[in-house]
């Protein structure tokens, strides 16, 4: 997928309506008040040399910091939030609501921005012991944990 392509998904799950139960389709996952997309993970390059997958890792680095200059320039300055707090909250067996809950046990910190009334996060994991990275999108109603 294009950058340009990431950014008209991002702009349609802020339009789209949230479904009532939770649904999942290829890399997306809605649920009530929520939709969470995969933009780039390279779980399917597992059995691909080291070189291959640094490749992919570079790749996913590159779509993070395009889609962030681009959402930056439209919809200011993000907040940057790290996630360590609600990562330990969880690990001690506090609910965090979805799709948060998936996207904190996953990533660090989170590129936040407030658009009306939903939120839109940015999220980067990168894998500390390999070359693993995801990038990820949530559009939510839901506060931040």
């Amino acid at each position: 997928m294009t950058t340009a392509h990431h950014l008209r998904l991002i702009e349609a799950l802020r339009t789209v309506e949230f479904p009532a139960e939770r649904i999942r389709s290829g890399s997306r996952t809605s649920g009530p008040g929520y939709h969470r997309v995969s933009l780039h993970a390279d779980v399917d390059h597992w059995d691909e040399d080291e070189a291959r997958r640094l490749e992919h890792r570079a790749q996913c680095l590159a779509e993070h910091d395009a889609l962030l200059t681009l959402l930056t320039g439209r919809w200011g300055e993000p907040q940057m939030i790290s996630l360590w707090s609600a990562q330990e909250r969880m690990a001690t067996g506090e609910e965090i609501p979805e799709a948060w809950a998936e996207t904190v046990a996953g990533c660090e910190f989170l590129q936040l921005w407030r658009i009306e009334d939903r939120w839109a996060a940015l999220g980067l994991y990168l894998e500390e012991d390999g070359p693993g990275c995801e990038l990820c999108v949530v559009v939510t109603e839901v506060d931040p944990p």
